[in-house]
């Protein structure tokens, strides 16, 4: 049942306004890029989707409540440091128009007016309830992701990456060569064995599980093999990529 707001109940109002102030603004949608850029939002999406599986930028697809048809539609929420990278490529004019747009929302975002009329009330309660609307939806949709990455972090122990493939429903062959091609793994000249970048080690994203192998025989120098390991975190951050839908 929706809260209906009349002349009586204008504390109903005031609640709905009062969540709106000191509210910083931490995001922009897929959509107002492709406004502010000329573009369709299909493209932008396209790029951005694009970026998220070479991991450069966080994977935040939402959904959305058309305002016009209350159909529901798919975009992307960025933060300031996402957005810039997304329209990097763009010309210097577009790219300032973003900037511009981000600092008029920044300084909008402490800026809370009460509304001069009641029809100004009304208003602002209605688009309160419409965002509070799209929240519900965003958090419905990503409360099974959440829900997996949480479940994959807290994970026991480092796996193999035919495992890891597994655990993120993709097809191991097709693992290997993305994480060949985001250089999380590379094949070692000589042995033609898998080994994996320093970088992922460092992040805790993998390790190495070292294996002792009979001495050489002509030598009798001891040697051992190196198989990367992708542990919890790592698989949370591949989940969280979600490389299955650039797959």
């Amino acid at each position: 049942m929706h809260n209906q707001i009349t002349p009586g109940n204008t504390s109903h109002v005031a609640t709905l306004l009062g969540h709106s102030q000191n509210v910083s603004r931490h995001t922009m949608s897929s959509r107002e890029i492709a406004e502010l850029t000329g573009s369709t939002h299909d493209n932008v999406l396209k790029t951005i989707r694009g970026y998220v599986s070479k991991g450069v930028v966080s994977s935040n697809d939402t959904p959305y409540v058309h305002p016009q048809n209350g159909q529901v539609y798919r975009e992307f929420l960025l933060s300031q440091r996402d957005t810039l990278v997304v329209v990097s490529g763009y010309s210097v004019e577009l790219r300032a128009r973003i900037i511009d747009r981000w600092q008029e929302l920044e300084a909008q975002a402490g800026q809370f007016q009460i509304p001069a009329t009641y029809a100004e009330a009304l208003q602002a309660a209605a688009d309160q309830a419409r965002d509070n609307q799209s929240l519900r939806l965003v958090i419905i949709d990503q409360e099974p992701k959440v829900a997996a990455i949480k479940r994959l972090a807290a994970a026991g122990g480092a796996i193999c990456i035919t495992d890891a493939a597994k655990h993120l429903q993709v097809q191991p062959s097709k693992l290997f060569a993305w994480l060949e091609q985001y250089r999380w793994i590379f094949r070692r000249q000589g042995s033609g064995r898998w080994t994996a970048y320093q970088p992922r080690i460092t992040s805790g994203y993998m390790i190495h599980k070292i294996t002792s192998l009979k001495a050489d025989p002509e030598t009798g120098v001891e040697r051992a093999a190196f198989d990367p390991l992708v542990t919890p975190k790592g698989l949370a951050r591949l989940a969280e990529i979600n490389i299955g839908a650039s797959l």
